[in-house]
């Protein structure tokens, strides 16, 4: 049975038996935690335009001894699981909308997001322009892909841009409009460093196969469709982020042993050139463009969960694989039109990139017009300049 975790506070639920309780109560299902929250709470309406001069009239006026109890139901999932920031957005989504659900009315869903946001200790921040709310997170990191703002001389980047789909940011100018600032706040992280415990009847089997040209291997895993659930608003990050996120453990159990039976007995470099061609030709290749639209960096679990992937994803998979395998040292290499990773070996082979004294061999995860092995590089790269935009070493 899953978790839950039950809020009861005597003076409302003494009095009620066990039907009216769970009638004056709501439910929110998050992976594998279910929470049953009481329905005392009720948001009052927001019908005024939006200036920096209602929402604080609106929030200041908040009936937050009724809400508190959400946030508290918040702050011991917090405490209880330790989640990683991205995650623990997630549920904030999924409370505020359950206490004020956004199809009716999307300003009141955002202030209340903001407050169980700020009360949980970040450093959430409002801005308006026009009809426009956009909602902001202080953090460190670099993002790529969604609009950020400096104040007080932090970077805050956007959460809820996503639902606008696009802002000419040229003509509509923002302004703060936030009611009150956490001074003890911390930044908010995108790094992923372990995912929810999902529930294993979410789970199906997927092969995943391939031939090197003489034989034929196949690998049946663990996927959870829930994976896209999670991801679906998750920025482009990072290399450093991308390329060390985990995957679940029934994934993980399902995959990586099974490679490590197949490797037992291969020397690193056989091995590694093995993990090339399985991140080559054990999935379907297609550009951001064509499945998304636009640039999205997979996960090493996303790229095994999606029908097709491209260069980056297989070079993130290709990353994780050879880290838990054999942990090495290697290099994430950025072209213009193009990413790859070398590794370093004992000894170098073939083609090499040298950083901080040490010389690292090419190994293209990636699908190419021909079978590149080990320290290969591809024609099309040879005279193109390229950056390390990720360096990993073991210690």
């Amino acid at each position: 049975m899953p978790p839950t975790i039950l809020l009861t506070f005597l003076f409302l639920f003494t009095a009620l038996q066990p039907s009216e309780a769970q009638s004056n109560s709501r439910v929110v299902d998050f992976f594998s935690v279910t929470f049953s929250l009481p329905a005392t709470y009720k948001a009052a309406p927001f019908e005024k335009s939006l200036t920096a001069a209602a929402i604080r009239e609106y929030i200041s006026g908040m009936d937050t001894a009724s809400l508190r109890p959400y946030l508290t139901a918040l702050l011991q999932y917090k405490e209880q699981y330790s989640p990683d920031d991205w995650l623990y957005y997630q549920l904030v989504r999924k409370v505020a909308e359950a206490i004020v659900p956004k199809k009716e009315n999307y300003d009141r869903y955002t202030f209340h997001k903001w407050w169980l946001l700020t009360k949980s200790g970040y450093d959430a921040r409002l801005a308006i322009s026009d009809t426009f709310l956009l909602f902001y997170v202080q953090s460190n990191e670099k993002i790529y892909n969604i609009p950020f703002r400096m104040m007080d001389g932090k970077q805050f980047v956007c959460l809820n841009y996503h639902d606008y789909g696009s802002i000419d940011f040229d003509k509509h100018h923002f302004s703060d409009a936030t009611p009150f600032i956490n001074s003890s706040a911390r930044p908010f992280s995108y790094k992923i460093n372990h995912l929810p415990d999902f529930r294993p009847a979410d789970y199906t089997d997927k092969e995943v196969a391939f031939s090197d040209g003489f034989r034929e291997f196949s690998f049946h895993i663990k996927i959870n469709q829930q994976v896209k659930q999670l991801f679906t608003n998750y920025p482009v990050v990072d290399y450093s982020l991308q390329f060390n996120m985990p995957l679940s453990k029934p994934t993980y159990e399902s995959l990586v042993p099974a490679l490590k039976r197949q490797l037992k007995g291969s020397k690193p470099k056989d091995g590694v050139e093995f993990l090339m061609q399985f991140t080559r030709y054990a999935f379907s290749y297609k550009p951001d463009t064509e499945i998304f639209g636009g640039e999205k960096r997979l996960s090493p679990e996303q790229t095994l969960l999606y029908d097709y992937s491209d260069c980056e994803d297989r070079a993130a998979l290709f990353f994780f694989l050879v880290k838990e395998l054999y942990n090495l040292p290697m290099l994430v290499l950025t072209y213009p039109q193009h990413v790859t990773v070398a590794v370093q070996f004992d000894k170098a082979y073939g083609n090499t990139i040298e950083f901080e004294g040490k010389k690292y061999s090419l190994c293209e995860p990636s699908p190419q017009t021909t079978d590149l092995r080990v320290g290969q590089e591809m024609p099309a790269l040879r005279k193109q300049a390229y950056e390390i935009a990720y360096a990993y070493s073991p210690h």
